[in-house]
């Protein structure tokens, strides 16, 4: 039998962390963009003068990449466990490569890829499921890279393990850099899992986060509403809440 040692995180850390990451109502409305299931996200009314999106994470769906680009949106994906995305449109730059934090093997570095293709003048939209690649593409991306994103939709995995202080301490930072340029405007469990519990904070393995560059918000109060209207289950399991330790003041 194998056992796992490490050290817990403690309660107040875990507050810490969800008073870093408690969702705002601000005057942008949200709307859905990608239909209602799995690889739709809830993003704030406030796309006007976005002219590119970039998506990491194809997989089986492109609703999301499809609604940008119908808006008139150039969209950039890359995922190299497909050979193209399932839905085409004229305005998808495809290519068949992983993202991360660094070159290597079939990664593409994450910078080097905004920075080759995306327009300096223009704020872009960042969707992003890469299937817990999401952590080292933030470390790595720098501050000035993540503020070229005016919206961030992410889709963070394996967020249980914070209750493992070393899993805590390397997430801590990549959430702080986040709330340097943006604030949290929406969160939703993935209910493909149940919650987790821990010093009776209840945490979901996987969930789905909506981000606004500050410079975009005028005005903001602590959201109260979950789930959101807008909001869908992403698999026919139970649905899983977020959880009030969450957004409640």
């Amino acid at each position: 039998m194998k056992y796992r040692l490490t050290r817990a995180t403690k309660k107040k850390q875990l507050e810490h962390l969800l008073k870093l990451l408690k969702p705002f109502a601000t005057e942008h409305q949200l709307i859905r963009l990608g239909g209602n299931s799995d690889g739709g996200y809830l993003i704030p009314n406030d796309l006007m003068g976005i002219d590119q999106c970039f998506s990491p994470g194809v997989d089986v769906t492109s609703n999301f990449e499809l609604a940008c680009a119908e808006r008139g949106m150039e969209v950039f994906l890359a995922d190299c466990t497909v050979e193209s995305p399932p839905i085409q449109h004229q305005n998808f730059r495809f290519v068949k490569k992983h993202v991360g934090g660094y070159a290597r093997n079939q990664f593409i570095d994450f910078s080097t890829w905004i920075k080759e293709n995306g327009k300096p003048e223009s704020d872009l939209l960042l969707q992003m499921d890469i299937e817990g690649h999401e952590y080292e593409v933030l470390f790595s991306a720098s501050s000035q890279t993540l503020e070229k994103f005016r919206i961030i939709a992410i889709e963070f995995h394996s967020l249980d393990r914070l209750s493992e202080r070393s899993y805590y301490d390397l997430a801590l930072p990549i959430f702080e850099k986040l709330r340097q340029s943006h604030i949290c405007v929406h969160i939703h469990p993935n209910n493909y899992d149940a919650l987790r519990s821990n010093h009776g904070i209840s945490i979901p393995k996987f969930a789905e986060f909506t981000f606004l560059r500050r410079d975009r918000v005028k005005k903001m109060e602590v959201a109260k509403t979950f789930p959101h209207p807008l909001d869908r289950d992403c698999c026919d399991k139970k649905p899983v809440l977020l959880p009030k330790c969450w957004y409640s003041t």
